[in-house]
């Protein structure tokens, strides 16, 4: 071969054995003879030849060949001698054939790739974006050509599609088209109704407020002749009247009331109904209020025989923030359903201290009571207009079934709820709470503790809830009070020695037991103070004759029980004379002024006053009291509000602008019953309110009250000194003369309440903490008078207490303050 050169063949010796052809120097081609034989190939390459040398072995087992420790034997090697230009010109020849192919190769694949683009993707991309536009929106784009296979079948899917869509579309641009016309003829017709609606606003409005006018106007009708029917059947009763025609006014006068409860239930469900009727915030004696609803309700529960005690948490204030009327009107209404639906047993009226924050606090008051009870399904029924748990009971009972309603209302009004606990001939239990404020001025009890300081007082009393009413009411009075509710621990008490002896009694029918626990109790004590569930003056003057002290009735009064405790009072709550006999009081000292266009209603109210003032005269409109309010100063006018020529309010105005009496107290004698009628008023310039029916009670009370003020506080007018200043009193209550002594005398009422205070801390027993809470709220106090110089003993004893310092520290200051107090007093 042209590529071998020569090859030699050498025996194990490394000795020539053959070779193929002569080589001038065959020793290029011999192992190293320093070195073994190579029993492996071995290559050596030089610049112009390579030589290659392989062993020869003995081929196999039973040859001529030995074998040495089971391998076979080495018999030489072949070394062969390659010519290596030939070998390179081979190995161009060899790479450039295989560059061609590979160019050829390269050159086969850019047609195919070509090819391919031309058929398979140049369509693809022309179906994307025709896709592509048809994402777009515009659905009549469509796929062009004609193609096989696969993309042929791509092709048809995609121009579905875009129909589909297209079809689709067009639907959905018709029912659109359909909804919008819809949607435009239901808006249209919303409009409609819409404008329908407001007319019938407008109309239930217009309706509304002639329902009110109308209302106010009914009220105002009905109120009017009942004024007059119910005032002189009360007239006529004072007169000697044989027993039948005394039966016949009593008929008369109770029709004409319940007549009367039913208008005003009609009346104040529409005012609630109409979002009309408004709550006051006035400053009120809590314990005087409540008293006057159980005094009202009393002789109710008395002539069935019934127990009814009320229980006042003596953490409650007396003065408190709020509508006086309404929680009257509340526990009124309440009680006398206990009282109605209740034949035998007692009724309990409890009212706590839920919580307090700050001025706020949220009062629980529960009636509770073991009359005859409500099932479940009826009590679904009991707080809707108009129903009562059983409609027989209208005819037994009576009512409207609108009371539980307005009370639910007014508890909702004063941010309460009521809910009521009752099963069926097992009693009844409503428990409301109410959100009420702390009255900023302090207001005392009304109660001397000077001569109750130091009492033992001993109560014998086997009702258990009488025994709490009691217990509760003289907590906070000085005095200490052991209790006995049976017959045998009375005996073991009376062994002591005790300054008064309270005997409770509950069955007025039964009194025996009564008057021998008088006879019992005088043998240790001569102050007995008898209880009876009874306002029967016959009763009342054999218990008395038995040999108690004093009798009250029940509930009880903590202002009589503590004059019947200092020895104060009548005897009895009741007159000691006979009912036929009459009895003469003293008049006051007033000259009155009475206008009303009704003639019926000027003559009854000044049939009423002759018996309480001195000197009344009469007006028919609002010109002649105006004319009569120029010529002569009046201690109290009544004015009537609607009346000719001119009403009574502009005639009040025209009083308050210029006249003899721009001070006096005017009070406001209306049938009308719609609206906060008092707050209205009194903004127009009145200073009190009575309604009509004008009840003898209720105008008696409003004439002490105002008569109280022209008597005692008319001192204080134009006075200056340095304790009351009556221009700078003047000045605070924006020239309002009236308003000056009303907020005189609210301050002067919290007097002895701050002087009892003072002296505790004087005395060590009241920490500075409390003492500042009753300065601070003496001090608001004393800012809206002309008590200057007691509103800066307070800011500094405040001020004082305040930083820290303790009552015996500000001791001249406090000493001070008591001695201002009294130089007030003074003035009077």
């Amino acid at each position: 071969m042209n590529l071998i050169k020569s090859i030699a063949v050498y025996d194990k010796q490394n000795q020539l054995f053959v070779t193929s052809n002569y080589h001038r120097n065959m020793r290029l081609l011999q192992s190293d003879p320093a070195l073994p034989l190579p029993d492996a190939t071995q290559v050596e390459i030089y610049p112009n030849r390579i030589i290659l040398r392989a062993p020869i072995w003995a081929e196999a087992e039973g040859s001529f060949a030995a074998f040495s420790n089971g391998t076979p034997e080495l018999l030489g090697y072949v070394s062969l001698q390659y010519n290596k230009d030939r070998a390179l010109l081979l190995q161009f020849r060899d790479t450039t054939v295989a560059l061609f192919m590979v160019l050829f190769g390269v050159l086969i694949s850019v047609l195919f790739a070509f090819q391919l683009t031309k058929h398979v993707t140049a369509p693809i991309t022309d179906m994307v974006n025709i896709v592509d536009k048809i994402r777009q929106g515009r659905l009549d784009a469509r796929v062009d050509g004609k193609f096989t296979g696969e993309l042929g079948l791509l092709k048809h899917g995609i121009n579905s599609m875009a129909k589909s869509l297209a079809e689709y579309h067009e639907e959905m641009h018709q029912s659109i088209d359909q909804a919008t016309s819809d949607l435009r003829e239901t808006l249209e017709q919303i409009e409609i109704q819409n404008i329908e609606l407001d007319i019938a606003k407008r109309e239930a409005q217009q309706a509304a407020k002639a329902k009110s006018e109308f209302l106010a106007n009914m009220s105002h009708e009905l109120r009017t002749p009942l004024n007059g029917v119910i005032g002189f059947a009360r007239q006529l009763l004072k007169t000697p009247l044989q027993a039948n025609q005394a039966d016949y006014l009593n008929t008369i006068e109770k029709s004409a009331n319940n007549l009367l409860a039913i208008i005003n239930d009609i009346l104040d469900f529409s005012k609630l109904e109409a979002g009309k009727l408004r709550l006051e915030r006035i400053e009120f004696n809590f314990r005087d209020t409540l008293n006057d609803v159980v005094t009202l309700l009393g002789p109710s529960a008395q002539e069935k025989n019934l127990e009814l005690n009320m229980v006042v948490d003596p953490l409650i204030p007396n003065g408190l923030r709020g509508d006086p009327l309404r929680i009257q009107q509340v526990l009124t209404n309440l009680l006398g359903n206990a009282i109605k639906f209740t034949t035998k047993g007692q009724i309990l009226v409890d009212i706590a201290l839920a919580n307090r924050h700050g001025q706020q606090l949220n009062l629980q008051v529960t009636v509770t009571d073991t009359g005859i009870g409500i099932s479940k399904d009826q009590q679904k029924q009991l707080f809707q207009a108009f129903k009562q748990a059983d409609t027989s009971i209208s005819r037994e009972y009576g009512g409207t079934g609108l009371g539980l309603v307005i009370t639910q209302k007014l508890v909702q009004q004063m941010g309460g709820n009521i809910s009521l606990e009752s099963e069926p001939d097992k009693g009844s239990s409503f428990i409301f709470n109410i959100e009420i404020e702390v009255s900023e001025v302090i207001m005392g009890d009304g109660i001397d503790r000077a001569p109750l300081d130091g009492q033992s007082l001993l109560l014998f009393e086997p009702h258990a809830h009488s025994r709490r009413a009691c217990e509760a009411m003289v907590a906070t009075w000085p005095l200490t009070m052991d209790v006995a509710s049976d017959d045998q621990e009375f005996s073991d008490k009376l062994e002591q020695d005790y300054s008064a002896i309270v005997l409770g009694h509950s069955d007025w029918q039964e009194v025996e037991p009564l008057f021998a626990s008088i006879e019992q109790s005088k043998t240790s004590c001569e102050q007995v103070i008898a209880l009876i569930n009874s306002s029967d003056p016959e009763i009342h003057q054999s218990i008395l004759q038995a040999g108690a002290k004093r009798c009250l009735s029940k509930p009880l009064n903590h202002h009589k029980l503590a004059q019947a405790l200092s020895g104060h009072g009548p005897d009895s709550e009741m007159p000691a004379v006979l009912p036929e006999e009459t009895q003469t009081r003293d008049k006051l000292p007033l000259s009155v002024l009475a206008v009303d266009d009704n003639q019926a209603n000027l003559k009854l109210i000044t049939a009423i006053l002759k018996d309480q003032v001195m000197h009344i005269d009469q007006c028919t409109n609002g010109e002649q009291a105006v004319q009569a309010a120029r010529r002569q100063r009046y201690d109290l006018i009544f004015m009537d509000i609607q009346m000719p020529l001119l009403d009574g309010i502009a005639a009040t105005q025209e009083i308050r602008k210029q006249s003899q009496n721009q001070d006096t107290p005017i009070i406001a004698v209306t049938a009308h019953a719609m609206g906060s009628e008092r707050e209205n008023l009194i903004k127009q310039g009145f200073s009190d309110y009575l309604a009509k029916p004008i009840d003898e009670p209720a105008l008696e009370q409003c004439i002490s009250r105002w008569a109280a003020e022209v008597v005692s506080l008319q001192s204080y007018i134009d006075v200056e000194h340095p304790s009351f200043s009556w221009s700078t009193a003047l000045q605070r209550s924006n020239n309002n003369a009236q308003l000056a002594l009303e907020m005189l005398e609210m301050l002067m009422q919290g007097f002895e309440e701050v002087e009892q205070q003072v002296q505790l801390a004087l005395d060590g027993d009241l920490d500075k903490t409390e003492l500042q809470k009753h300065i601070h709220r003496f001090h608001g106090g004393t800012a809206y008078t002309g008590c200057s110089r007691l509103q800066g003993l307070c800011a500094t004893i405040e001020a004082q207490l305040l930083a820290g310092s303790e009552p015996q520290s500000v001791e001249p200051e406090l000493l001070e303050l008591l001695d201002e107090i009294a130089s007030i007093r003074a003035l009077a």
